[in-house]
């Protein structure tokens, strides 16, 4: 990559605006998840004559490289069920492979709806259940843990292939709710998962040349940074912080995609 051409093509303006969202993103996507709802807006509003794919494509790359980092500050200090992450990784990230493949023949507008009820019930329930996500809520056996499991990885790693913000607050959503996790532990679930499903994602999108390899690596750069300070900052202040991060980014969720809803069908 040619820097004096990279630095010529792009004003420093622009260029530190994409920084600083990156950097947000990944602090945010590393708490709860939801940074694709930061990053993947600003990069439409910046190349506005780019292929959607492309978009996607570039955000992965900054993506996967904040989420890397993430996971990695997650497994020092988390003890995982290897078995059941394992499970729910290869579902995930057949679904997610699946999901790109077919990204650019299915209509996502059509998913937004759905996905609006969803987070819509989900945001209401956990404002109402003070405790759920802050202690362990249910203890399965490990089958009925691998069948629940799987679904989560089907379901989510579909979605992150086809459409993808918001893929770390619903494989949250997943394992608190029907794994019964606490917040905290359904975090560091959610970014090893999250880093698999954004590899097979982005491993179609760089075979298609859907990507800026130049944005995607500054962005890249900068969501490192603010993913390894969310990470440390997630297992130090424990599921009371994660928790209120998580309301917080599920309401702007529901924003945007009622907003969407709203400007699509009315």
């Amino acid at each position: 990559m040619d820097l004096h051409s990279f630095f010529a093509e792009y004003s420093l303006l622009f260029l530190i605006s994409l920084s600083l969202i990156a950097f947000v993103s990944g602090f945010i996507d590393a708490v709860v998840g939801g940074g694709g709802l930061i990053q993947i807006p600003a990069l439409l509003i910046a190349f506005p004559n780019l292929q959607v794919a492309t978009i996607f494509g570039t955000n992965k790359i900054a993506a996967l490289s904040g989420t890397t980092v993430a996971a990695s500050q997650y497994t020092r200090k988390i003890r995982f069920n290897y078995s059941l992450l394992l499970v729910v990784s290869i579902f995930a990230f057949i679904a997610s492979l699946l999901g790109a493949q077919v990204v650019s023949i299915i209509r996502t507008e059509i998913l937004k709806p759905v996905i609006l009820v969803i987070l819509i019930v989900m945001m209401v329930y956990i404002y109402k259940k003070k405790q759920l996500g802050t202690v362990q809520t249910k203890t399965l056996t490990p089958l009925k843990q691998m069948i629940l499991g799987s679904v989560i990885g089907a379901v989510v790693g579909f979605y992150d292939g086809i459409f993808g913000p918001g893929t770390g607050s619903f494989f949250i959503l997943g394992f608190v709710f029907l794994l019964g996790f606490e917040f905290v532990m359904a975090s560091a679930y959610a970014k090893v998962i999250n880093c698999l499903t954004n590899i097979s994602a982005l491993t179609v999108f760089i075979r298609q040349g859907h990507y800026i390899l130049g944005i995607g690596l500054m962005m890249a750069f900068f969501n490192v940074a603010g993913s390894f300070i969310g990470s440390r900052l997630a297992l130090k202040k424990g599921n009371g912080f994660v928790r209120k991060i998580f309301l917080v980014v599920v309401s702007l969720m529901i924003a945007r995609y009622g907003y969407d809803v709203f400007t699509e069908y009315f």
